[in-house]
């Protein structure tokens, strides 16, 4: 069973997210990627991207609803069928 954040990570969370903006965040990591690219021409950065946010996002709302996947389906806007099918794609069924 996937366990619930406890208050000291909440909290945490939630002072690293007053400090920095998440788009921040993810702009900076983006930028760092791209210069380090050096003459390589990026493929596929969209599904890269997606990819690298999707699977840490599914596993924090599935860790948040402690593995209720009808539960993070509602909180993350999709159906159970599609999450349930995002999850079979990411090993985290």
């Amino acid at each position: 069973m996937i366990a619930s954040f406890s208050t000291a990570q909440v909290t945490q969370l939630h002072s690293e997210r007053r400090k920095k903006p998440l788009r921040d965040t993810v702009t900076n990591s983006l930028r760092l990627y791209l210069n380090q690219l050096s003459d390589h021409e990026p493929e596929d950065l969209h599904k890269m991207f997606i990819e690298e946010v999707e699977r840490p996002l599914l596993e924090a709302v599935m860790e948040y609803c402690n593995g209720n996947q009808t539960k993070a389906a509602k909180y993350l806007g999709l159906n159970r069928g599609t999450l349930r099918k995002k999850l079979k794609i990411y090993g985290l069924n």
